[in-house]
């Protein structure tokens, strides 16, 4: 099942609400300026053309799923012709808006920039001809200026800024669900990783220890039955030998987890040391959390690779800093001392997924540029502890 977060409905909301109420409402007032002030002039082709653009305003306005684009193109061309004519017609009512609104839907609703400028043109072109005609052949006065009429495609580009700021949203949408899908996916590998590597040891210490505590055991209730006494209370001394050595297994093994978990201090300083960085701590991080001590890895990791890309040969000074109440990484280099090399840039794809990281833990990220006149980078990471 998929949801729809708050961002996908602010971007459906005008074509779900907002469009079909204006069109309805300039429909049902153009039907009452009509009626209450018949036109002078071609009454009925007036009543035509108004009815003819007042349903393709309302079929535009529907929300679009699917269809083929040579219906999208027909419905958008004769909403906007319609209401090239309805301009030239009535210039005195509101319809004379429906032209503009078309044009603007062309390029919202057209895939093919193409097609949605040739939609536009087609419309100043009829609307131009359609008042000139009126005027000079009909003397149809109170017809609307001239240069009215040829500024009825200019909607057309508002049309397609909506649409890119629409697409370029739903982009960066997508780009911070799938985000989110890998870092959950990764923090699920990491679990299940770390369960299969308890099984290992519980099965290892705790499974030998208590097969052969059970092995003795068994051995001594055969002993007792047959009289054997002696050789039965040595057995309970194998058993609990056995026992003995399995809890000191045991604490040996519940150690191990423990420093193999993520010992961040020794984690950052041998990250430190590969990429020829600075490493200071303040304060104590023995008992930093494994999923905040996972995130500070990350970043480090990621903050390195960045100073090696962006700026190689720069000097990187990375500083842990632990409360009671927070644990923040800095990681800042200094810029470029040389050229840098003409490879892989990167996709800015790895402090996006570490600043939803730390999101993911009530924390924040800021990356950018450090403070004039100082030159290089600076990525600081806060979580709480």
């Amino acid at each position: 099942m998929t949801t729809t977060s708050p961002g996908q409905r602010a971007l459906r909301a005008t074509d779900q609400l907002l469009r079909p109420v204006v069109v309805v409402f300039l429909a049902a007032l153009l039907v009452v300026q009509l009626r209450e002030a018949p036109p002078a002039h071609f009454t009925g082709l007036v009543w035509v053309t108004s009815a003819v653009t007042v349903v393709a305003a309302c079929a535009a306005a529907v929300p679009w799923r699917g269809g083929p684009e040579w219906a999208r193109v027909a419905l958008v061309a004769v909403y906007a012709l319609a209401g090239a004519m309805v301009f030239a017609l009535a210039p005195r009512t509101v319809g004379a808006a429906f032209v503009f609104i078309a044009c603007a839907t062309a390029g919202d609703k057209l895939s093919s920039r193409r097609a949605a400028l040739l939609v536009a043109v087609a419309s100043t072109v009829a609307a131009a001809a359609a008042t000139w005609t009126l005027e000079f052949w009909f003397q149809v006065p109170d017809g609307p200026p001239w240069w009215l009429a040829l500024m009825v495609s200019l909607p057309l580009y508002i049309g397609m800024a909506r649409r890119e700021r629409v697409n370029a949203r739903a982009a960066s949408l997508l780009a911070a669900e799938q985000t989110r899908r890998a870092i959950a996916s990764e923090t699920r590998e990491a679990a299940l990783e770390e369960r299969s590597r308890i099984a290992r040891e519980i099965h290892d210490v705790l499974g030998h220890s208590l097969s052969g505590v059970a092995v003795q055991l068994d051995m001594a209730d055969a002993l007792h039955a047959g009289g054997r006494s002696d050789e039965a209370n040595e057995a309970v001394r194998r058993a609990r030998a056995l026992a003995v050595t399995g809890l000191g297994e045991t604490k040996r093994a519940v150690h191990a987890l423990r420093e193999g978990a993520l010992p961040l201090v020794d984690t950052l300083t041998r990250l430190a040391q590969d990429g020829a960085a600075e490493l200071a701590v303040r304060g104590d991080a023995e008992d930093v959390p494994v999923e905040i001590g996972q995130a500070v890895v990350r970043t480090a990791q990621e903050a390195l690779t960045n100073a090696r890309r962006h700026a190689p040969g720069s000097r990187v000074e990375l500083l842990l800093e632990c409360t009671e109440d927070s644990v923040r990484f800095t990681a800042t280099d200094g810029g470029a001392t040389g050229p840098v090399p003409d490879g892989d840039q990167g996709s800015g794809m790895g402090l996006v997924g570490m600043r939803e990281r730390a999101e993911l833990l009530g924390g924040t990220l800021r990356a950018g540029p450090r403070t004039p006149p100082e030159t290089g980078w600076t990525v600081r990471m806060e979580l709480p502890r």
